[in-house]
C-alpha cells in the first residue's frame, strides 16, 4: 500500500454565505485533503499542529478515516489556528473578516519516522518554509504536489520558487497561476510554471472545471453542475485529496492516470460543497461516489462522425 504524507492546516472555520453561517467548525487544508483521500486504499498521515483547544472528537474523526496522526502536534495551553470569512452571492469572491495563526505562527513540522519513505507528498497551503522542511525530511519520494496560494506570492516569492523548483505537480487557481506567470493566457501561464521546475501544472477553475498541462499535452475536466452550493471552503483541497489519494491507490503518475486522477478530484469536490464545512465530506459511501462519477462520465462523453 502506498503512503500519501499530508502536510497543510488543522484549523478553526467560522463561515458564512448566501445560505447561512455557521458557529466555529472543523476545517484546515490537510482536514479537507486527508478527509478526501481516506476515500481511497492508501496509508495516508497529517503533518500539522492544533492547540490544546482542539477537540478529541476531531481527533476521532481523522482516527475513524484510517488517518495517521503521529505527525500531528498538540501544543500544550496553545491556541488551534483559526479562519473567518464570508462568501459573496457569486460564491467565487469572499472577504477574509479574521485570521488568528495561534500556534501555526511557530510550527515546525517533523515527519514521522515511518513516514519519511512516504510514495507520494501532498503539500497543502502553508508558509513556504514549512512546505520546504517537509521536502527535505521525506526520502526519495515518488511524487511530491504542492497547493500554494497568491499570499505566498505576495510576501515569499523566492522561497516559493524554490518549493516550486523541487516538486512534480502544482495546482493553483486560474488567478493564482496568472499572477505567478506574468501571463494572462492560461496555456501561456502553465508553460511558464512548467519552466519554473513542475512537470505537471493543475489550474483549478472553480464551478468552470480544471486544467491539467504537460508538456504540448492539456487536459479539461468540467465541474458537475449542481443543484445547490452551501459553501465552497475546503473545495480546492478537496479536489488535492481526491487527486492524490487516486494516485496513490494506482501508484501510477502517467499523465493518463492524471486525467482520471483529476475526475477524482473533481468528483470529490462536488460533494464537499454541498454542506457547510467538512460535514459532507464525513458520511461519502463509496455508492454516491460511483454515482456520481457516472454523471461526470455521461456528462462529458459524445459521439460525433467526422467527414
Amino acid at each position: 500500500m502506498s503512503k500519501l504524507l499530508i502536510v497543510g492546516t488543522v484549523a478553526f472555520d467560522e463561515i458564512e454565505t448566501p445560505f447561512g453561517k455557521t458557529d466555529k467548525i472543523l476545517g484546515g487544508a490537510a482536514t479537507y485533503i486527508g478527509l478526501s483521500a481516506a476515500n481511497f486504499n492508501t496509508e495516508s498521515a497529517i503533518v500539522s499542529v492544533v492547540g490544546q483547544d482542539f477537540p478529541e472528537k476531531h481527533l476521532n474523526l481523522f482516527r475513524e478515516q484510517n488517518i495517521n496522526l503521529d505527525g500531528l502536534q498538540v501544543v500544550a495551553d496553545g491556541r488551534t489556528f483559526f479562519w473567518k470569512g464570508r462568501y459573496h452571492n457569486d460564491m467565487n469572491t469572499r472577504d477574509t473578516l479574521e485570521t488568528q495563526l495561534n500556534v501555526l505562527a511557530d510550527f515546525e513540522p517533523k515527519v514521522p519516522d515511518h513516514f519519511l519513505d512516504s510514495d507520494i507528498i501532498m503539500l497543502g497551503n502553508l508558509h513556504p518554509a514549512v512546505q520546504m522542511s517537509v521536502i527535505e525530511q521525506v526520502k526519495a519520494p515518488k511524487l511530491i504536489i504542492l497547493d500554494t496560494m497568491n499570499f505566498w506570492m505576495d510576501t515569499t516569492l523566492d522561497l516559493l520558487k524554490e518549493v516550486i523548483a523541487k516538486i512534480d505537480v502544482i495546482t493553483i487557481n486560474d488567478e493564482e497561476a496568472r499572477q505567478l506567470s506574468g501571463e494572462y493566457s492560461l496555456v501561456k501561464a502553465a508553460k511558464k510554471i512548467h519552466e519554473m521546475g513542475p512537470k505537471y501544472v493543475v489550474i483549478k477553475k472553480g464551478e468552470h472545471g480544471a486544467l491539467l498541462f504537460h508538456d504540448d499535452e492539456i487536459f479539461f475536466a468540467p465541474a458537475l453542475p449542481l443543484e445547490e452550493v452551501f459553501d465552497p471552503t475546503g473545495a480546492g483541497d478537496t479536489f488535492a485529496g481526491g487527486f492524490a489519494g487516486y494516485l496513490a491507490e494506482t501508484k501510477d503518475t502517467s499523465f493518463e492516470n492524471m486525467k482520471k486522477a483529476i475526475v477524482y478530484g473533481s468528483n470529490l469536490a462536488s460533494f464537499c460543497v454541498e454542506k457547510f464545512g467538512t460535514e459532507r465530506m464525513k458520511n461519502l459511501d463509496i455508492e454516491e461516489i460511483n454515482g456520481r462519477l457516472k454523471e461526470f462520465k455521461s456528462l462529458t462523453q459524445f459521439e460525433i462522425n467526422l467527414t
